[in-house]
This record gives structure tokens, sequence and C-alpha cells, in this order.
């Protein structure tokens, strides 16, 4: 069994990796292109990590989240343009994905009335911008749903290979 580490405000590799049980060690033969040492880098912030040594850690580790945190907040471009999206149970997920629909539902008059002339006016800045924040929340809600999802995958939940065939069609 890994030694726990007492290290305070683990990030969230550290925190994955512990949670496997897995040493530094175990986690580079695990991981099989990143080593202990670069482990430890990641681990202790003294070094980000690459995209391709995410990749590797959330498939090997199963935690395909990964790649949303480091997308999210490591990544440049990721940091301006992809929200940090937290798993959560399907139940949550698919009820705040219906609560944003419905609400949505409502507004799509209101959107039509707005764009029909191609611009947005002074008057209807305040109920545009609400109607995109609301399509953010249904975009957060569909990549949480497809994060789930991968999980599901990954942890074998979902039989990957009944998935695929699926997509497929």
């Amino acid at each position: 069994m890994a030694r726990v580490s007492t290290k305070e405000n683990k990030n969230l590799y550290h925190r994955t990796r512990e949670s496997l049980q897995l040493t530094r060690e175990a986690a580079s033969e695990l991981l099989e292109s990143i080593t202990p040492e670069r482990i430890e880098k990641i681990e202790n912030e003294r070094s980000l990590p690459h995209p391709d040594e995410v990749l590797v850690m959330a498939e090997k580790y199963k935690q395909p989240s990964l790649c949303n945190f480091y997308c999210a907040n490591q990544c440049p471009i990721g940091q301006q343009y992809v929200p940090e999206v937290t798993v959560k149970d399907l139940s949550q997920i698919v009820l705040e994905m219906l609560a944003s629909l419905n609400s949505m539902n409502k507004q799509k008059e209101r959107l039509i009335e707005i764009t029909v002339d191609g611009k947005v006016s002074e008057d209807e800045l305040k109920d545009f911008i609400y109607i995109q924040e609301e399509l953010e929340r249904i975009s957060i809600a569909v990549e949480t749903l497809q994060l789930w999802s991968e999980r599901m995958l990954a942890t074998g939940k979902i039989d990957p290979e009944l998935y695929r065939k699926y997509r497929e069609k």
C-alpha cells in the first residue's frame, strides 16, 4: 500500500494518484511514459503537465475529468474558452439540463425578437445576456453528461463495446 503524503493542499493529480493507492513509482509503471520524478514535479506544482501527460493520466487513472481540469485551469487557451465541469450524479445532471431546457423554451420567442434584425439593441441587451447564460448552462450540462459517460466507460460501468456499437448507428 502506498504511503500517503501529509502535504496539505494537494493538487488534483496528487489526490487522484493517492485515491488509487499508488506510489509515484507504481503510478509511473502504470502510466508507462511518465517518470516518478516527473510525477513528483507535477504533483508539487513545480511543473505543469503537458497535454499528452494529462491524457495518459486520465486514461490510466480512469479519470477523464482530469482533461477538463487541465483545459479549464492550466491550458492558456482552455482557461479562456473551457468551463470547468464538476462530475455529478446522473440524476442531478439530467435535472439541471431539463431545468435549463425548460427555461430556454420560454425564452426562444424573445431570442427570435432580439435577433430578427441581426443586431442587439441596448433595450434588448439584458434579455440577450440572460439567454446567453442559460445556453451556457445547457452547454455545461451537456459537457457534464459527456464526462459522466466517459467515466462510466473508463470504469466499465457502461459496456464500451456496446456503447460504440450504438454510437456508430
